[in-house]
């Protein structure tokens, strides 16, 4: 019957499919006779003739639809998932300068922090950057041994000095609250991240200090797998209300308005690059908070409770996890929309593609008026009919 098909010209094979299914005007449903399925004859699984089709497996890439219908073949339309394995570090220069950052008031941090910054300097001499509070530590100050390695060290202080255009990748001491902090401190591109687990949680920290200096040097050999993170742009607008709620936004008295604020709006602009999640709650008041939720510009949900949070892939392990949802692994690209103790039975944990516009503003209630009949736009109500008071001894 196969023979038969091909000797048709007007019969032709799937290439996606591998030449597995047939088709012919002859034969409009796809796939093999009824006779060959493993339902229909379960005697032919155990022979030679007997093969599986290609729909029993995955989807595969057919970007054909019928007989006339096809997806537009452009490359910059169409999302191709790589292997999470594949993914290599490559320098296009070799790495100079690394930021070591190390998770604050911890002790048992102070050494594994100086072994790191001496084989850095000593070994592979390379710029050291540390926060400048990280040097002011009173162990680190009264050592006499660190004295001529802690001078070499190039110090910056957070929110006033710009260090992004010259770190060439970062090392991170602790758990994954110090990745965290690390990556808002760049707010554009962030640099190839390392993370020891030296923490109470290590979800985002795979490496062992034991070994440092052979994974270090693989590291700035560029032999090491990368795994791509993403993260939220989030603008957040506010709405300055009178001159008494200007001036702690950044008014000065002559008048001058800061950067990020808009004179005509009257409203303050503020934008932040998150990697876990951007989280909107009621904040210190006993009430529910009611706030409406658009994708795309259109109202999906109105969300009543306690807040709502929006994460990331990565941040889906954190407080959305202890909120109800899912999981989900970094190489999806999608954004988690998960409800704080909601006041409803329906709305649950929303998944939504990655590169979506999700706006979350506070709901508004509508002012319903009722006019009474004859009554005018113009003219006053009409008072209540008087209420006769009931004597006291009824």
């Amino acid at each position: 019957m196969s023979k038969a098909q091909s000797a048709d010209p007007a019969s032709y094979r799937c290439s996606a499919c591998h030449g597995d299914e047939d088709w012919g005007p002859n034969h409009p449903i796809r796939g093999r006779a009824k006779s060959r399925s493993l339902s229909a004859s379960p005697a032919l699984a155990s022979t030679k003739e007997f093969r599986r089709t290609r729909s029993l497996h995955g989807p595969c890439p057919v970007t054909t639809f019928g007989p006339k219908a096809c997806v537009l073949q452009n490359p910059q339309t169409i999302m191709h998932i790589q292997d999470p394995a594949s993914q290599r570090l490559t320098w296009n220069k070799s790495p100079k300068s690394v930021l070591v950052v190390k998770k604050t008031r911890d002790a048992s941090l102070l050494q594994p922090f100086k072994e790191l910054c001496v084989y850095l300097m000593e070994e592979n001499n390379m710029i050291v950057y540390v926060e400048k509070k990280v040097l002011e530590d009173p162990a680190i100050v009264s050592d006499d041994n660190f004295g001529p390695v802690k001078k070499k060290f190039c110090t910056f202080r957070e929110d006033y000095d710009d260090i992004s255009n010259q770190i060439d990748f970062i090392i991170c001491l602790g758990g994954d609250g110090t990745l965290l902090y690390a990556s808002s401190l760049f707010q554009g591109s962030v640099p190839p991240v390392m993370a020891f687990h030296l923490g109470s949680l290590g979800f985002l920290t795979p490496f062992n200090f034991e070994n440092f200096q052979s994974q270090v040097t693989q590291v700035i050999q560029g032999n090491a797998a990368v795994v791509l993170r993403s993260r939220l742009k989030v603008r957040v607008v506010k709405e300055l209300r009178g001159k008494k709620m200007a001036v702690p936004n950044g008014i000065s008295e002559n008048g001058v308005l800061p950067a990020g604020l808009d004179a005509e709006v009257g409203k303050q602009v503020m934008q932040y690059q998150v990697l876990n999640e951007v989280v909107i709650d009621r904040g210190p008041s006993s009430y529910l908070s009611n706030v409406d939720v658009y994708l795309d510009g259109h109202l999906i949900t109105t969300v009543q409770g306690d807040g709502v949070i929006v994460s990331t892939p990565t941040g889906s392990t954190a407080y959305a996890a202890a909120a109800g949802a899912s999981m989900i692994h970094p190489n999806v690209p999608a954004i988690m929309i998960t409800p704080i103790c909601p006041h409803s039975l329906s709305f649950r944990p929303i998944v939504v593609p990655a590169g979506v516009e999700l706006k979350v503003r506070v709901h508004l209630y509508p002012i319903w008026f009722k006019l009474l009949p004859g009554a005018c736009r113009a003219d006053p109500p009409p008072l209540p009919p008087a209420v006769t008071p009931v004597p006291a001894g009824l």
